[in-house]
């Protein structure tokens, strides 16, 4: 097993700001609201409100005209600390919001997805499992977590992790939808694949009230010491 870090923090750019860079790492990039452009060896990508993106490598955050607010994953090694703010970025602000170890099977070779799951008020996610670990934060609304023997509730802005392989039952509010978007780490075999599993036979053969919207996946290869 390879020992890995990986954090979802909360930036904010703003108007007009010198453009921003980032060290070599696999990351997700998602625009809470603003627009970029995401630069690395491969190309430039723009990005708007709702949008997400992939990349593997150094990177090069470009603002625009306005404030832009993300959420940005990236994967370390367990023995690099979280980064304190955006570096040399004077005048951003960012802020770790939730950082997870998690344990990838060197055995297999894994992609990065950025995508969005929706539902209607009082949805449920039965009890299902996943193939690799993730990080998960509110878009709106509220959801519970129900895993391992423990119950939270999360409420938008907020993030919780998830192993992939532990149980998850995950009911939302019924006083509003609620969505959330999520980055994590698959074995590359599921490239536009789903990921869920149902514990139950009966929950598999339910049906099912959430919606999916995947930004973006890409293969990764991943960091060393």
């Amino acid at each position: 097993m390879t020992q890995l870090m990986l954090r979802l923090y909360e930036d904010t750019l703003p108007a007009a700001c010198p453009p921003v860079f980032l060290p070599h790492a696999p990351r997700a990039l998602y625009v809470r609201e603003g627009t970029l452009t995401a630069e690395d060896a491969t190309g430039a990508q723009l990005l708007r409100t709702d949008q997400g993106h992939v990349i593997d490598g150094m990177t090069v955050l470009k603002n625009g005209a306005g404030a832009t607010s993300l959420w940005r994953w990236e994967l370390d090694s367990s023995s690099r600390p979280a980064m304190p703010g955006l570096p040399s970025a004077p005048g951003t602000s960012s802020r770790l919001l939730l950082e997870a170890a998690v344990e990838l099977d060197a055995r297999f070779e894994w992609l990065m997805r950025c995508d969005w799951v929706g539902f209607p008020p009082g949805g449920v996610a039965l009890t299902h499992v996943h193939q690799g670990p993730g990080i998960r934060v509110v878009q709106h609304g509220r959801i519970e977590i129900e895993t391992m023997g423990q119950r939270h509730a999360h409420d938008a802005g907020e993030a919780w992790f998830e192993l992939g392989h532990a149980p998850v039952l995950a009911p939302t509010t019924e006083a509003e939808p609620t969505a959330f978007v999520r980055c994590f780490l698959l074995p590359r075999t599921l490239k536009g694949l789903s990921s869920i599993r149902y514990v139950r036979p009966e929950d598999a053969a339910a049906p099912k009230v959430q919606q999916y919207r995947v930004y973006a996946e890409r293969y990764i290869a991943l960091p060393t010491a």
